[in-house]
């Protein structure tokens, strides 16, 4: 069995790249300006003109509310066969529409591009742990699971949460609700439990610890890759210890459905060229991004996986009915 979730770089938004013109590519940054929507708004915006896959200047617009709800509803209500707009999106966008937290909106109301690098999730404990190995972790929670508590930076339910349950629903457990989690403000704050002892793993992304890492606080059990990652090689990743779950805090867009099948195609070209570009690739090693690209038809397909799988774990947890 496979599960794929892919979490939230932020809820964030941008300025305009350039001034509004005929026909200018607008993109959407579903909240204020700072974080990760700000940032693929942005930088993706920049680089598209910069590349000359469009001809001005992108222009950005602010749309903050209902963690991305309202941008969704203005583009599925208002301009739904819009070719010239794209829309920053995360995990947190799926999340969010698989636990019906957009009022009913549904994924398959917009079209989904692509995404083109992300934040690898990982499995950590501290040095001192008995926990060698991901099955050793994995184990113990199925002999006992009131042993062994997770901290994350997300809430119950959110992104960090579902991490740890996706690996042991792969692993055949299945009462979800017995695993413990504890949701706490930020990774920072969660590997400080680990580290302290209060909690027996951390669940979180590569950015938020890679120091903790380096000085040998914490020790990785997993990294939520397809691949091991460059600079973090001696990690493995789940997979490889027999866990197919790719967990990767990913940036991308999505368009509006109405477009044609041409339009749509051609911004998963423009995408693609943004992705394999040196700009992208120096933008990604400045902002600790790992290389995750999947564009087009074979992410569209992806997400409808996403979704599904969220949604069933969310159910199995109760945060939806």
């Amino acid at each position: 069995m496979r599960m794929t979730l892919l979490k939230a770089l932020g809820t964030s938004a941008l300025i305009s790249l350039g001034a509004t013109t005929a026909m200018a590519t607008e993109c959407i940054a579903p909240a204020d300006a700072g974080g990760g929507w700000d940032f693929t708004c942005r930088q993706i915006g920049k680089l598209l003109y910069d590349l000359k896959l469009v001809p001005n200047p992108v222009q950005v617009t602010n749309m903050a509310g209902a963690g991305g709800g309202l941008a969704y509803a203005n583009v599925v209500n208002e301009r739904n066969t819009d070719a010239d707009l794209i829309v920053a999106a995360s995990s947190a966008t799926t999340t969010r529409l698989a636990q019906n937290a957009y009022g009913g909106a549904t994924a398959d109301q917009v079209r989904w591009v692509g995404t083109i690098g992300g934040d690898p999730g990982v499995i950590v404990v501290a040095k001192d742990s008995p926990f060698q190995t991901l099955s050793d972790l994995v184990e113990a929670i199925k002999a006992d699971p009131s042993k062994v508590t997770f901290a994350g930076g997300s809430a119950a339910g959110g992104f960090d949460h579902l991490k740890p349950l996706m690996i042991m629903k792969v692993a055949g457990f299945t009462d979800a609700r017995s695993v413990k989690y504890i949701g706490l403000n930020g990774g920072a704050e969660a590997i400080t439990q680990t580290i302290g002892g209060f909690t027996q793993a951390m669940t979180g992304d590569i950015s938020e610890i890679t120091g903790f890492i380096r000085s040998g606080d914490v020790r990785a059990l997993a990294i939520l890759t397809p691949e091991r990652v460059a600079g973090f090689e001696d990690i493995p990743t789940a997979k490889e210890q027999g866990y197919d779950v790719v967990v990767v805090n990913w940036r991308g867009l999505y368009v509006p459905k109405g477009i044609s099948d041409d339009a749509f195609n051609a911004w998963a070209t423009k995408l693609q060229a943004v992705a394999d570009s040196a700009e992208w690739k120096a933008v990604m090693e400045a902002n600790g991004l790992a290389p995750f690209t999947l564009v087009g038809a074979d992410f569209q397909g992806w997400i409808d996986g996403v979704v599904a799988d969220t949604t069933v774990l969310s159910r199995e947890i109760g945060v939806i009915q």
